[in-house]
């Protein structure tokens, strides 16, 4: 009696491969895709070897990053972020995510700032991308083989500003054991990034000033000024002509860093970046997740295309994070998104203030209002809870309650993340 053979496993169920008819017009688009793609994007043939784009077709979209590059599932409807995925993955490295004509042309005048040796002041809200443009001005300019050297000046305390920009001398000051190079010495022959340059006292922004007048630092204790060569970058969220009308900032320091002023844009200024944004952000999450990179839903980027984003492209990485923890990781669907609770909770304060009861609800819409305007005038919510005397815990409990009665249509989970 012969014996029966094994049976053969089954073999997995592939994508389909693209007929002529799958995307007629992908060459096109690809060729019309604001940042030229540098790698071969494949759909029928030999795959190479080299760094790729291979597309397929299929009911089930997905997108893995694989040794030799990035693979994609596509359906019909899905065509869109498939684009944006290609874009981002074939972008050069610290090339900031756009689409938008407006975002456009400012990367394109950073590109042509870049190779002129002079100082740039960006302004711009919060989130809004600041320090991508101004690595993206150090990336391209003559100084890219050098350092970067980025500081924010509002996390520094005061009393040791002077010495982390300019250094100091052995014993100096108590506790100065050794020497120090200070912030200008380590980026010499580079780029110096200033982040939140307006929060620098008044008497240091003098010394900043003679620094980059006389290209030169003096170190605390130190007798003999250090010649230096360092372009800077000075960041801000604060309008900083303004801050010298109201006496702020010294007005020769401004004309000494505005040489060339730039203004990054909030991202509800220039939505239509957003699943460029997106793409960027979730391939570079991509690492964590073993190669698998989220595809955003339509019905998701609709949502997301919808929303205010108070806290720019900031707010959009934390949501999208967010929807990697709620979400199953190969997609992010609608029922996937929270938004934070300062963008819920200001929404649900204009429905509570409509649909409040005459009597009852009289001192609730004027504490919504008076948490609105805190809100509305704080660079974070802990600012607006000490604007308001009460504690961040007390803040966002009464944001919870505020979205509750409202009826902010959240999900259930989005309450929790509160």
């Amino acid at each position: 009696m012969s014996t029966p053979s094994p049976a053969k496993p089954s073999t997995p169920t592939r994508p389909r491969k693209p007929g002529p008819d799958f995307w007629p017009d992908l060459p096109r688009l690809i060729a019309g895709l604001p940042v030229p793609v540098s790698v071969p994007v494949i759909w029928d043939g030999e795959r190479p070897e080299r760094r790729h784009v291979y597309i397929a077709s299929g009911e089930a979209v997905s997108a893995r990053l694989v040794a030799s590059g990035l693979e994609l599932i596509v359906s019909a409807e899905n065509r869109d972020f498939a684009l944006a995925l290609i874009s981002a993955f074939a972008a050069p490295s610290g090339q900031p995510a756009a689409t938008d004509p407006a975002s456009l042309d400012l990367l394109a005048l950073a590109g042509r700032v870049a190779a002129r040796d002079v100082s740039v002041l960006i302004e711009g809200p919060t989130g809004s991308g600041k320090e991508g443009l101004a690595r993206l001005i150090h990336a391209l300019s003559p100084r890219r083989d050098r350092s970067l050297v980025a500081v924010n000046c509002a996390a520094l305390p005061e009393a040791m500003l002077e010495a982390t920009l300019f250094g100091h001398e052995r014993g100096a000051f108590t506790g100065a054991v050794a020497a120090g190079r200070g912030l200008f010495r380590e980026a010499d022959g580079g780029t110096l990034m200033l982040d939140e340059v307006a929060e620098l006292p008044l008497p240091l922004q003098a010394k900043l000033l003679r620094a980059l007048q006389e290209r030169e630092v003096m170190p605390v204790g130190a007798t003999r000024p250090t010649k230096i060569d360092v372009r800077l970058v000075a960041c801000g969220n604060r309008d900083l002509a303004a801050e010298v009308a109201a006496g702020r900032f010294r007005a020769d320091l401004y004309y000494r860093l505005a040489v060339f002023p730039l203004r990054s844009l909030a991202l509800a200024a220039r939505i239509e970046d957003l699943p460029a944004i997106a793409a960027a952000w979730l391939l570079r999450r991509a690492g964590e997740t073993d190669g698998i990179v989220a595809w955003i839903a339509c019905d998701a980027i609709r949502q997301l295309m919808q929303h205010g984003w108070p806290g720019n492209v900031r707010e959009l990485g934390n949501v999208l994070d967010r929807a990697l923890v709620l979400g199953n990781g190969a997609e992010i669907s609608a029922v996937d998104i929270a938004f934070d609770a300062i963008a819920l909770g200001s929404r649900a304060m204009v429905q509570e203030a409509e649909i409040a009861p005459p009597l009852a609800g009289a001192v609730k819409a004027q504490e919504a209002r008076a948490i609105a305007q805190a809100l509305a005038g704080s660079p974070t919510r802990a600012a607006a809870a000490a604007r308001l005397g009460i504690s961040e815990r007390t803040l966002r409990y009464k944001l919870a309650g505020i979205a509750a009665r409202a009826g902010a249509g959240m999900a259930p989970h989005a309450m929790r993340l509160q």
